[in-house]
């Protein structure tokens, strides 16, 4: 065992808990970060609840910020000194890695859901030697120092606001890429998003970035809404409402949207976004319902309407380029993040978890001070 670190665990209650855990070996495709800050993610949430099935004792966290501190023999990507964002591993060998859409890695959902290091260890230890389930999307950032993969590092200046750009790791790439690269929407076009939390308001200001004439916000919170339409929504629809199918069609005629993103992942939500489609129209789901969910489709309207529905993972991006890309538009006042992100202080992350789940914060940050 070698260097002692806090970290946020999953307890046997499925709460969450600091915990004092070690840090095993660095392996030759690693990097040592002290990470300085956390974004939390609706992902780690279903998590700890196992609605995505994960161990106990499990170290989540995949919007991670911090300093490299050392590097493994084999990683010629960054050194100590540097600043880094950390986003979701990938193998970097598979086709889909080699074609430029890592987040569909043969590997990904060994190494970000349940596997083990190169080595078949744990990252992360207890007191007494037991392995703690760790490497989450490669990373496991809810620690003061974590040991990384190196395809999770992405080098940024030296000067970057951490605590601002931490969540661009997973939620905010995931809302921008679902427009930008899964759906591709056109200038001119129009999208419904349905979910406006942190993943469905980048994906308004990507579609405002894109040059969308009409962009839909969908959510059941009126805040939201209005902040959405702030963000570039030109118009709101509560999805408590009994028409919002009529309501968008009504918006978009003749039959409908374009283009339509599901951030939330509920199956009743996602037949009303494929409803929703007019001609030709393409959706995509980000959302994660948990296992085994399913929703049906009219198949002659599908095919007579000439409808698309696809998945989209991370926003299919290349987080080396796609990162440091979000960071220019949000210095150019293209991508006012600032607007979205809350910082809490690590020792209050319980609250910054129930501000996630009431809405009351759309993206909550800690701060590892």
């Amino acid at each position: 065992m070698s260097r002692p670190t806090q970290a946020i665990v999953v307890a046997d209650d499925r709460s969450l808990e600091f915990r004092e855990v070690y840090l095993n070996e660095i392996q030759p495709d690693e990097v040592l970060v002290e990470i300085q800050a956390s974004g939390v993610c609706h992902t780690d949430l279903s998590c700890a609840g196992n609605l995505l099935p994960t161990p106990l004792g499990a170290v989540l966290g995949h919007e991670g910020a911090g300093t490299v501190i050392e590097t493994g023999r084999d990683v010629s990507s960054v050194q100590p000194g540097d600043k880094v964002l950390l986003s979701f591993s990938h193998c970097e060998k598979c086709p889909q890695c080699a074609s430029g859409h890592p987040a569909y890695c043969h590997d990904f959902n060994f190494r970000n859901f349940g596997g083990h290091r190169p080595d078949q260890s744990s990252a992360m230890l207890t007191a007494d030697g037991k392995p703690v389930y760790s490497t989450f999307f490669g990373q496991s950032s809810f620690a003061r120092y974590t040991l990384a993969h190196r395809s999770s590092c992405v080098k940024v200046p030296a000067d970057t606001n951490l605590e601002l750009f931490a969540p661009l790791g997973c939620g905010i790439q995931t809302g921008a890429g679902a427009v930008l690269n899964s759906l591709n929407v056109r200038e001119g076009s129009s999208l419904a998003v349905f979910g406006v939390g942190s993943v469905g308001m980048a994906a308004v200001m990507a579609a405002k970035l894109r040059g969308a004439k009409t962009i839909i916000a969908i959510d059941l919170q009126p805040t939201r809404l209005e902040l959405a339409k702030e963000m570039g929504a030109t118009h709101g629809i509560l999805g408590s409402d009994s028409n919002v199918l009529q309501q968008i069609r009504e918006i978009c005629p003749p039959n409908g949207v374009d283009f339509a993103v599901d951030c939330a992942g509920v199956p009743a939500v996602i037949r009303t976004m494929i409803d929703a489609l007019g001609t030709r129209g393409r959706a995509a789901t980000v959302g994660a319902p948990g296992l085994g969910k399913t929703v049906a489709v009219d198949i002659s309207e599908h095919l007579t309407y000439g409808k698309e529905y696809i998945g989209c993972s991370e926003g299919d991006s290349l987080p080396a380029k796609f990162l440091p890309w979000m960071m220019e538009q949000q210095a150019a006042g293209k991508f006012p993040l600032e607007k979205l992100v809350t910082v809490y202080d690590v020792k209050d992350f319980k609250q910054a978890i129930a501000d996630s789940k009431s809405g009351k914060a759309l993206k909550p940050v800690l701060r590892w001070s």
